[in-house]
C-alpha cells in the first residue's frame, strides 16, 4: 500500500500516531472535567485576599515604575532588588521605606513612588491584551464568550 502526501523522511505508522493523540484528548477531557468541578464549588474570600497581599508582590511594579521614567528594564530589575534587599535589611515592607531611602538605592525615584504600592492601581495598569485591568479582562471574557457561542 502507497500513501502519498507523507514526507520522505516520515517512518512512523500512521496507526502509532493516534495512540498519543487519543491520550492527550482525554486529558484534555479529564482536566476541563476537574477544573468544571473546581470553579463550580469555589469559595472566593475577597478579605482573606487582600489580607494575603504583601509589598514585595510589586517589586515587577517598581521595576516598571522606572521604565515609565525611561530606564532600561534590564537596569531596573537590579535597582528594584536592591530596593528588595534593603527593604528586607531594615526589618520594613517595602513601602514603608522612606523616599531618602528609596533615593539612596537610586536617585531617579520620584516623590510618588509610594503609588506604586497602590494594589488596586498595579492591577489596572496593566492593560495589554491578557492583562490584569478590568478592561483587559472584560475584553478577555467577551472574546470568550464569543468563541462559546459559535
Amino acid at each position: 500500500m502507497t500513501i502519498k502526501g507523507i514526507p520522505s523522511t516520515y517512518n512512523k505508522d500512521l496507526q502509532e500516531s493516534v495512540e498519543p493523540m487519543l491520550e492527550h484528548v482525554k486529558t484534555l477531557k479529564d482536566s476541563l472535567a476537574i477544573a468544571t468541578r473546581v470553579l463550580g464549588t469555589l469559595t472566593v474570600f475577597p478579605d482573606k485576599m487582600r489580607a494575603a497581599l504583601t509589598p514585595d508582590m510589586l517589586a515587577t511594579d517598581l521595576a516598571e515604575y522606572l521604565v515609565r521614567k525611561g530606564l532600561p528594564f534590564r537596569e531596573t530589575h537590579s535597582i528594584s532588588g536592591r530596593v528588595v534587599a534593603l527593604a528586607e535589611n531594615e526589618g520594613l515592607a517595602m513601602d514603608q521605606l522612606t523616599l531618602e531611602q528609596f533615593k539612596s538605592v537610586d536617585e531617579r525615584f520620584g516623590d510618588d513612588v509610594l503609588e506604586v504600592f497602590n494594589y488596586e492601581r498595579a492591577v489596572e495598569l496593566k492593560m495589554a491584551p491578557g492583562g490584569t485591568s478590568r478592561t483587559a479582562v472584560a475584553a478577555q471574557i467577551s472574546n470568550l464568550r464569543g468563541k462559546i457561542s459559535h
